[in-house]
């Protein structure tokens, strides 16, 4: 019988120090069966490994703004688009705006089957959610119907053609102010309904193709307002009329895309997608030459062989001297060192950061970001968002790595489109072995 005991008693000893990952065993050892984790690398996207650089003008400063001064930065770990976003890549976007917005119509005035109404544990969901596993039926009489609401009327179509109206297409999201939650004042107060925090927006996300004709006078560009967006002949041209809200919106857009599906399939979140800080944008124009003037390294903007490294306005206003006449296509030219293209050129960039003259006198060098989050009855001059890289229309200036120039966050421009970057999750690659 003591045998008995002695054996059943260091049984217990055993499932006491064996158990739970060290929970009985008194050792801080961790919580147990969390594995190793590796991010993969997104879609279309390039690793840029952390590092710090001389972020500011390297050649003189032609029209004497003043508004950059040399400074050393240092940035962490992310990911790129190795290219500016395409119309057909955003038009993924525009898409799944129009077919949200139809499956809510057809959710509440044909078929409750195309919303989700109820959860895993049969509680109601408020708002419904969308159901994207059963198809939209456009050509049948009863969805026919439904959806008319989505198109035109009668009197405003051309040739009695049938086209969504674009001004319906509006996508809502939602953002948290981090900042303004971390201000001390907010801290100090305890303040526990978090939703005071979480911003609502509302954007149109069609592109304003008219920019192609309301950014010049006397000049011709009707063919582009007409076609660029929607024709497959430019599928893999920069998506452009596209202003700073309706861009941080399909960087949202983009992260719930790939967050959800991770969570669906029993994954694990990743950092958002996002428009690029000024000094992450300089950081990878460089490609790892620091003190280069512009993404291909050296002072000159043709090759040995006499041809232009980028889309731009060359010479004194020969457009087709570099190869291009508008935008090209994103992979024209060749990539710097870092696999990233049409860094100069093509189309301007938005960045996420305000514009200030003097922002790189109170900017921090860790990271540096200077942000505002303007409002509608703002003054303009707090709606200056930096756009970096130059474009098809602009002079050899603008190409290069450390000259900064503006435009307004609600204005719509037909030489400027965006990119998206990801802050890596850790420090570097293989760091967490």
């Amino acid at each position: 019988m003591k045998k008995k005991f002695l054996f059943i008693s260091f049984i217990a000893v055993m499932a006491w120090g064996c158990g739970g990952g060290g929970r009985q065993s008194g050792e801080l050892l961790g919580v147990a069966g969390r594995g190793l984790w590796y991010q993969p690398d997104p879609y279309g996207m390039v690793y840029l490994p952390m590092g710090s650089y001389h972020m500011g003008p390297s050649d003189q400063d032609v029209p004497y703004t003043q508004t950059a001064q040399a400074k050393t930065v240092s940035v962490q770990a992310f990911y790129m688009d190795i290219t500016e976003i395409t119309n057909n890549e955003y038009r993924q976007f525009v898409r799944w705006v129009r077919d949200s917005l139809a499956r809510r119509i057809l959710g509440e005035e044909v078929s409750e089957d195309y919303l989700i109404m109820v959860d895993n544990y049969d509680e109601e969901i408020d708002p419904p959610q969308l159901n994207w596993d059963i198809p939209i039926e456009w050509e049948s009489d009863e969805q026919r119907e439904a959806l008319a609401q989505m198109f035109y009327p009668d009197h405003e179509r051309f040739y009695r053609r049938k086209r969504i109206d674009t001004r319906k297409l509006n996508f809502e999201y939602y953002w948290i102010d981090l900042r303004q939650a971390a201000k001390k004042t907010n801290r100090e107060q305890g303040m526990t309904d978090r939703s005071v925090f979480i911003i609502k927006d509302i954007i149109s996300v069609y592109p304003d193709t008219l920019a192609w004709v309301h950014d010049y006078t006397y000049s011709f560009n009707e063919p582009m307002t007409r076609m660029y967006f929607w024709h497959p002949a430019y599928d893999n041209y920069p998506v452009v009329g596209i202003n700073w809200k309706q861009a941080r919106a399909f960087s949202i857009w983009r992260s719930e895309l790939m967050n959800s599906y991770l969570y669906r399939n029993g994954g694990i979140m990743i950092n958002d997608f996002r428009l690029p800080t000024e000094s992450e944008w300089e950081y990878a124009a460089r490609g790892g030459l620091d003190l280069s003037p512009y993404p291909w390294g050296g002072p000159y903007i043709r090759n040995s062989n006499g041809c232009f490294l980028a889309n731009f306005k060359p010479m004194r206003g020969n457009y087709i001297d570099d190869g291009g006449f508008h935008t090209v296509i994103v992979t024209s030219y060749s990539p710097n060192e870092f696999g990233l293209y049409c860094m100069s050129g093509n189309v301007a960039e938005w960045t996420s950061n305000a514009f200030d003259e003097s922002a790189y006198n109170f900017a921090h060098d860790l990271n540096p970001d200077y942000l505002y989050d303007a409002k509608d009855s703002d003054p303009p001059a707090l709606k200056r968002k930096v756009i970096r890289g130059g474009s098809w229309k602009d002079i050899g200036y603008y190409l290069q790595n450390g000259t900064r120039t503006y435009e307004y966050q609600d204005t719509a421009k037909c030489y400027i489109g965006f990119r998206n970057v990801m802050t890596f999750l850790g420090r570097s690659k293989g760091d967490n072995i």
